[in-house]
């Protein structure tokens, strides 16, 4: 144990591939995001729409989880999940959430903090209808977050709504669907030597983003 902490200690990686300069950064932030994404999907980023969603209870308790970005545009940012779920119920209580996105291969984070809101019954129809019925069966199996006996309870579920809906037209649940983040601020992170990393923070002040820099 002793020499694993010693280890993290040593850990040391000295940013070094690009940079981020006011001048070079789109004024809106949604489009710099899209920018730094086909980047990162040119640069074959492992998951590139992998994100860390933080959400905060009535009790003020935060909690975080790894999802899939599904969609972004000038309306927002959206993800898809089981309403009833732990993060499903914060949301209701508090709908102020942060994403995080890291891409280490391109030394780049951005940050987007922001209010949710859910998404279309329409829209949501339209993606749940994309996926492989296997994913759909899924979100008819899993009470996401509850506690449950053993894993052939799971197993033996989906076994029953597979007989239950024989074909492709599975649908969707009124329990899952999906939610639009609006974001209120964007940071952008470049890595940069000696610790001195590039970070551009975007505000929303309504009719137009402020752009300003942040110390390291």
């Amino acid at each position: 144990m002793d020499d694993l902490r010693n280890y993290i200690n040593t850990l040391r990686h000295d940013f070094s591939k690009q940079t981020l300069d006011e001048k070079d950064a789109h004024f809106n932030p949604v489009t710099q995001f899209s920018k730094w994404f086909q980047e990162a999907v040119d640069s074959k980023v492992n998951e590139p729409n992998a994100m860390c969603l933080s959400t905060v209870s009535a009790e003020g308790k935060p909690s975080s989880r790894i999802l899939l970005l599904r969609n972004f545009s000038e309306e927002g940012f959206v993800f898809y999940t089981n309403y009833t779920s732990r993060k499903g119920e914060e949301i209701t209580a508090n709908p102020n959430v942060a994403l995080l996105f890291f891409w280490p291969e391109l030394e780049r984070q951005v940050r987007i903090e922001g209010k949710l809101i859910k998404q279309s019954k329409e829209e949501s129809d339209l993606y749940f209808n994309s996926r492989p019925r296997t994913s759909k069966l899924g979100a008819w199996t899993s009470a996401q977050s509850k506690v449950i006996a053993s894993r052939k309870v799971l197993d033996e579920e989906y076994k029953r709504l597979s007989d239950q809906f024989p074909g492709d037209d599975v649908p969707r649940p009124e329990h899952w669907g999906g939610y639009v983040l609006r974001p209120e601020s964007m940071e952008f992170w470049q890595g940069r030597p000696s610790r001195l990393h590039d970070r551009i923070l975007y505000t929303n002040e309504g009719q137009k983003w402020k752009i300003e820099r942040l110390a390291p």
